[in-house]
């Protein structure tokens, strides 16, 4: 009895541990206006964005308007096609198409290049 206890316990740790991270990841999590994740590229550099064609079908750009401002880390860059792009401390951001609904995160980590993008916690 106590070996099937123990069985339990550890698979209930292993199923409650990504989603208590992922609690407290999503309070930083940024996301555009319709609440879609926003994401970065490590192969961008800053102020630069390097997802073109295939990449930003897949990823689209999280654009901005002809006149939009940064503030409070927000930029704004212009990328190659002529259209503006929304940074975050530099970094451009996208949306994953194979995100279906607000909330979902299902981006973070492909290909061990796209993470969701996160403002830094307040609390020190």
């Amino acid at each position: 009895m106590k070996l099937q206890y123990k069985a339990v316990a550890m698979g209930v740790a292993v199923l409650l541990a990504p989603v208590m991270s992922s609690t407290a990841y999503a309070a930083n999590l940024l996301t555009d206006k319709s609440g879609m994740t926003l994401y970065t590229f490590d192969k961008d550099s800053e102020d630069k964005s390097n997802c073109y064609d295939v990449c930003a079908a897949k990823w689209p750009p999280f654009i901005a308007n002809k006149n939009a401002k940064g503030k409070q880390g927000f930029g704004v860059i212009d990328r190659e096609d002529g259209t503006k792009q929304w940074t975050y401390k530099g970094q451009p951001l996208y949306t994953w198409s194979g995100d279906k609904k607000k909330g979902d995160t299902k981006g973070d980590g492909l290909g061990g290049v796209w993470h969701i993008a996160t403002k830094p916690s307040s609390s020190y």
